[in-house]
């Protein structure tokens, strides 16, 4: 049997990777779409993370019986063609929960206290010419007592607002179906009354777009906004309008709806501003979770061999 990996660099390349039984392991740095139907034309297995797999490069694939992907997100896959052709399809839940949470705190600690601006004044030698004891511009502000708005309050969501708890901080949640021990409150509600905001939500149909212009509109000018989930979750353009205009104070962003984003998008217009912080598709890739991630994806490929429904996402 030939196991294909199509775009292996996505999980790095810090630890091994080795498959628990024989078969070919064909391992390719990053596929582009014009290269995809030729690489994965003699495979059973196919391990992929960001690379698209359409139904008209699936279709080449003749002997393909399994695809696991190499995150919990699978919009990359035709999974109704999948479904048709009876391929299995199997993700990774909650591998990565701590270090996209450790990310999401540390944006906002990051801008919420000014760390890069006071140390840029440290290391650029302002401070020794001062002649001053200590600085204390730009202002900054305890987290005690704010309000953290969470939505989509999963594994990440959870994770995040127990951190967020530790600092002082009053929770609300926006989830579809509301729980116990969290006040839950319409997304209207927790873009008006929250501090802070981060996003946790899957993409779909239903959440593409959900943080729309009128929704930015509803927030606090003192409010910090960060995304981690995925870009096209929120109207980007909006988004950095309303930070130009001062509607907002800050954003975190790591992840967009082209990535890498093109030269085209509106983040290019605040990406060197001290009040935001954009980084690379990286939250969720600590060592530990790229290691777990690619573990689960072993499993699930041993599960669906040894005839066991474990992660299937086509079912």
């Amino acid at each position: 049997m030939k196991v294909v990996f199509l775009d292996r660099m996505t999980l790095g390349d810090d630890f091994e990777m080795k498959l628990p039984f024989e078969a070919e392991f064909v391992c390719y740095d990053f596929t582009a779409p014009q290269e995809v139907a030729e690489r994965i034309k003699d495979a059973g297995v196919i391990f992929v993370n960001k690379v698209k797999l359409r139904e008209e490069d699936l279709s080449a694939a003749k002997n393909l019986k399994v695809i696991c992907e190499a995150a919990t997100g699978y919009d990359n896959i035709d999974i109704a063609y999948c479904k048709k052709r009876g391929i299995g399809v199997c993700n990774v839940p909650g591998y990565s929960t701590n270090s996209v949470a450790q990310i999401t705190v540390a944006m906002v600690m990051s801008l919420l206290n000014h760390l890069p601006e006071y140390a840029d004044y440290v290391a650029g030698g302002a401070y020794t010419k001062s002649g001053f004891p200590n600085c204390v511009t730009p202002v900054f502000h305890e987290m005690e007592g704010m309000t953290w708005g969470i939505v989509g309050y999963g594994a990440i969501g959870k994770k995040v607002a127990d951190i967020a708890r530790a600092c002082g901080c009053n929770i609300l949640a926006y989830k579809r179906t509301p729980e116990e021990g969290v006040s839950c409150v319409s997304l209207e509600e927790l873009l008006e009354r929250s501090d802070i905001v981060s996003v946790h939500l899957p993409l779909s149909a239903e959440t593409t777009q959900l943080i729309d212009k009128e929704k930015i509109a509803l927030m606090k000018p003192n409010a910090i906004f960060i995304n981690v989930a995925r870009g096209a979750v929120v109207d980007e353009a909006a988004l950095c309008d309303a930070l130009i205009n001062k509607k907002i104070a800050a954003i975190g962003v790591d992840v967009y709806s082209k990535e890498p984003f093109a030269a085209d998008s509106p983040y290019n217009a605040i990406k060197d501003r001290s009040n935001v912080c954009l980084t690379p598709h990286m939250a969720w890739g600590s060592l530990e979770s790229r290691m777990r991630c690619f573990a689960a994806m072993l499993s699930n490929m041993q599960a669906f061999f040894d005839g066991k429904i474990q992660n299937r996402v086509e079912l």
